[in-house]
């Protein structure tokens, strides 16, 4: 089974090692695999060659909606729909 990549990615964890073992300058690195210097970079900065987990910030905060079934949500509702309703 191969390695899953998401549609960005420019490198695989081969590449990755071996830009992570090179002692070549970022800037030949970059021109020999056809990347760019700051991939090379930031691939030399990290000490494995998986992908970090990419979740904004606000997504770890926002808790989801959830109606429970109650007297009190269905009151309110069908107290909205007619008031929803528009004539044709």
């Amino acid at each position: 089974m191969g390695q899953v990549l998401h549609g960005s990615a420019t490198t695989t964890h081969a590449v990755r090692a071996l830009i992570q073992r090179s002692r070549a300058s970022n800037a030949a690195l970059s021109r020999q695999l056809g990347i760019n210097v700051k991939t090379v970079a930031k691939w030399r900065k990290r000490d494995r060659v998986q992908d970090a987990a990419m979740q904004s910030p606000l997504a770890a905060r926002v808790k989801p909606l959830i109606l429970r079934e109650n007297s009190a949500n269905c009151a309110g509702f069908i107290g909205l729909r007619p008031s929803c309703v528009v004539q044709l």
